[in-house]
């Protein structure tokens, strides 16, 4: 028997207007995951515990197995994770985000953030970007001061690790939840090392403001990667063992900092595909490819796509109907097709983690549909892959937990 998780981050959503009034599940063209949908079980569930902000870092917990109100102890050690990096007794890691905030003669906290992405900035900037900014006079000063360092993730997410860090109270908001508003008020706040994070931020925009490469963005008609953004914070975590808790091996294919952490810190291999980008424009056959092989020669793959989430949070509508429908054609129909061929039984899981709202771009914690398809066809729910559906079926599953309970027939 093999078995296949599939993830479409954010894809699940609430009704959008200029989509009469459909979801985008509803309008995607998804031919092959709506055939295992009506051939299989269609469901819903809630992956975000209502004590946490939605988003994917209790999400993905919850679908690995991993109970987020025991084991949930901040977002960036997860993403750390994913790059090797070990947190040590009063360390806090957290994602550091170049971010685009608004051209105006404003002050810098009067000032709109535009862009959780940069524009979706390519890494090879990015890394760039950040690198210099780390060694200028001023910033290195502070970041020396306040005993601070990066390690960049070549795109617009890096990691940074404060020393001796007293985060007790700590407030610090996610960027892509708060698209288009004023800065001032989303800043770090709650004790002193969110004070020194918040120095950081304004020293950042300093320095990147006019740099030469943001200079070379606008006048390309990009947006500038003029800021960086600290959130997502946490101490070292220590995950269940997937293995001993499931009895089966695999491994999980994403572009996602953040995922890859969370399988490495569950003792799943999370080998990172050439030109994955975690956007629209990512490596979708090497993907594709990558998990076929995995299934050749293990009982488990997991299969993360982050692209839809990411053109929700962009304000690209028609880019996240064409995430769906890729997720579908290039990864779904021939992974099928593969384990078909093998005349292998298997059973395949796919979901979204979480709601990314048209409306707002901004997550949404409420239930989302699942499909649990069994090459053995015992259950026909005769219903396509929507929210609508998910939640007319009946089968409502209180927490994403359960889910590889119900996928490995436990």
């Amino acid at each position: 028997m093999k078995y296949l998780l599939i993830i479409g981050d954010g894809m699940a959503d609430d009704p959008v207007p200029a989509l009469d009034d459909k979801t985008p599940l509803e309008v995607a063209d998804k031919p092959v995951i709506d055939d295992l949908s009506r051939r299989g079980l269609l469901g819903s569930t809630v992956n975000c515990p209502k004590q946490f902000e939605p988003g994917s870092a209790t999400a993905i917990m919850s679908i690995f197995g991993a109970d987020p109100l025991k084991y949930y102890h901040g977002r960036g050690p997860l993403e750390a994770a994913a790059q090797g990096i070990q947190l040590a007794d009063g360390d806090m890691a957290c994602r550091c985000n170049m971010v685009a905030l608004e051209d105006a003669d404003t002050p810098y906290s009067q000032r709109r953030i535009l862009s959780h992405s940069a524009g979706s900035i390519d890494g090879e900037t990015s890394d760039k970007l950040v690198t210099e900014l780390w060694q200028s006079p001023e910033f290195a000063a502070l970041a020396r001061e306040y005993d601070i360092e990066i390690n960049p993730g070549s795109s617009f997410r890096h990691f940074a690790v404060m020393h001796h860090a007293d985060i007790d109270g700590i407030r610090l908001i996610p960027p892509h939840d708060h698209l288009g508003e004023v800065i001032g008020p989303l800043a770090p706040s709650g004790c002193a090392a969110a004070e020194k994070l918040g120095r950081l931020q304004e020293a950042a925009f300093r320095f990147l403001d006019r740099h030469p490469l943001n200079e070379a963005r606008r006048a390309a008609g990009k947006l500038p990667a003029n800021g960086i953004w600290f959130w997502a914070e946490g101490t070292a975590a220590i995950l269940p063992d997937f293995a001993a808790k499931y009895g089966h091996t695999g491994e999980v294919v994403s572009a996602v900092p953040l995922v890859r952490g969370i399988a490495r810190l569950s003792g799943l291999p999370a080998p990172l595909v050439p030109g994955v980008t975690g956007e629209i424009d990512t490596n979708w056959d090497g993907k594709c490819q990558k998990t076929i092989e995995i299934l050749s020669r293990c009982d488990f793959a997991a299969l993360h796509i982050e692209a839809p989430d990411e053109c929700t949070h962009n304000g690209d509508t028609p880019g996240k109907l064409q995430s769906i429908a890729w997720l579908d054609s290039r990864e779904t129909a021939p992974i099928v097709e593969y384990l078909r061929s093998t005349g292998e039984d298997f059973r395949i899981l796919i979901l979204s983690d979480h709601k990314t709202l048209t409306s707002n771009r901004a997550h949404d914690g409420s239930p989302v549909p699942f499909l649990l398809y069994d090459s053995r066809e015992r259950t026909c729910s005769g219903r396509s892959y929507t929210e609508k559906n998910g939640l007319a079926a009946g089968v409502f599953v209180p927490a994403g937990t359960a889910l590889l309970d119900m996928l490995f027939e436990k």
